[in-house]
């Protein structure tokens, strides 16, 4: 049977190297950040979403940005990346990876992203990097741009990149890589999968267990499918990856993190550790020592609306005078909570777990109650 003919702007779409194992497999395919994308299979998305809460989901992910940052030592890497980030890299052990952000100089978020140092003595001064894909042109062009000769980028565009997550996760992938279940949450290193020789991280989007994994783009279709020929793993879409993401009180750049968001405002003060929080040294440090200090005008909250109905990006948070006091930043049905949950941001005044407020559902104020997160416990591998 011939494929249909692809529309201008399917044409202008990239593709990821899983592109047509995604097509074969009956997957509803979307634009997402240039790329053509699955956001969900045949069994839909909330069949992904508990199946990989349950046992083992397997999402493509190589339309993030992965790259190298090299110098002559690790400690002239860390400084140089230190310039542009909040977070401690000069201390990061070899063998970890550290989640930071990109800040601006009035310390908004212009991305979030994930640091690895090598395990390798004669890699020492080479750091992995993984952006997100809607931002990752603009990130290496900044890295270009402000660190000049004091580090070298090298974009690893011929990588795919796989997350394998779920409490079935450790156990599928120990079965083709001995060394995984092992590894402690946030571990980093250079492993190989029946042969094939791998980047592995313990970590994820989830809140669940689980691994992402890098791999030559010439090899990815095989990991893929040794991958799923296992019973315990199904594909999951972004649809899925959303809801899962969600559930865990996760930030998604674009939602809860933008130019104008502070990682304080965010909650992520345990992003920047303590010689970072006092000597600054890094974009926007003045506004993030103050919010530190003094506390931020606008907090990251968990909210739960009365009823089934989901409030959606961008509806209005009311107090209980009719008063517009914050915004929700993403909102949705939470498959393993049962019901329509949200992320937004309110005054601290009105941030306490509890706290009742209103907002804008199909035209009218309905209450909606600040909730802790996240909204389902976290399962991270932290032994």
């Amino acid at each position: 049977m011939a494929e249909p003919a692809a529309s201008p702007d399917q044409q202008t779409l990239l593709k990821t190297p899983l592109h047509a194992e995604h097509v074969a497999l009956g997957a509803r395919m979307v634009p997402f950040a240039g790329y053509d994308m699955p956001v969900q299979y045949p069994t839909g998305i909330i069949a992904e979403h508990n199946h990989t809460r349950n046992a083992a989901g397997l999402f493509d992910v190589s339309h993030m940005g992965q790259a190298y940052l090299i110098a002559d030592s690790h400690e002239a890497v860390a400084t140089a990346l230190e310039t542009l980030v909040p977070a401690d890299i000069l201390n990061l052990p070899p063998g970890r990876q550290r989640y930071t952000q990109f800040l601006n100089d009035e310390g908004g978020t212009l991305d979030d992203l994930m640091v690895a140092r090598s395990t390798d003595p004669a890699e020492d001064g080479k750091l992995g990097l993984v952006v997100n894909a809607g931002c990752k042109d603009a990130d290496f062009a900044l890295l270009r741009d402000q660190l000049g000769d004091s580090a070298q980028l090298v974009v690893a565009a011929d990588y795919a990149l796989l997350a394998l997550q779920g409490p079935l996760a450790a156990a599928v992938l120990a079965d083709h890589c001995p060394d995984a279940a092992a590894m402690p949450f946030m571990a980093s290193h250079r492993s190989t999968f029946d042969g094939i020789a791998i980047g592995l991280s313990r970590s994820g989007y989830t809140g669940e267990d689980g691994y992402e994994i890098s791999v030559h783009n010439d090899k990815a279709v095989a990991l893929w499918r040794t991958l799923l020929a296992d019973e315990r793993v199904k594909p999951i879409g972004l649809g899925a990856r959303d809801s899962l993401r969600l559930e865990a009180g996760l930030c998604l750049y674009g939602h809860e993190l933008d130019p104008t968001i502070s990682p304080i405002e965010a909650g992520l003060i345990w992003s920047i550790q303590k010689r970072r929080r006092e000597q600054g040294g890094f974009p926007g440090a003045s506004r993030i020592q103050r919010e530190i200090a003094e506390g931020p005008a606008r907090i990251r909250v968990g909210l739960k609306p009365e009823g089934r109905a989901p409030v959606r990006e961008g509806a209005a948070l009311k107090n209980q005078t009719g008063e517009t006091i914050g915004v929700v930043t993403s909102g949705g049905f939470g498959p393993t909570v049962g019901g329509p949950i949200a992320i937004g941001y309110v005054p601290p005044a009105l941030s306490a777990d509890g706290t009742g407020l209103m907002v804008e559902l199909r035209g009218k104020d309905v209450p909606i109650e600040v909730a802790p997160m996240p909204f389902v416990p976290h399962r991270f591998h932290r032994s």
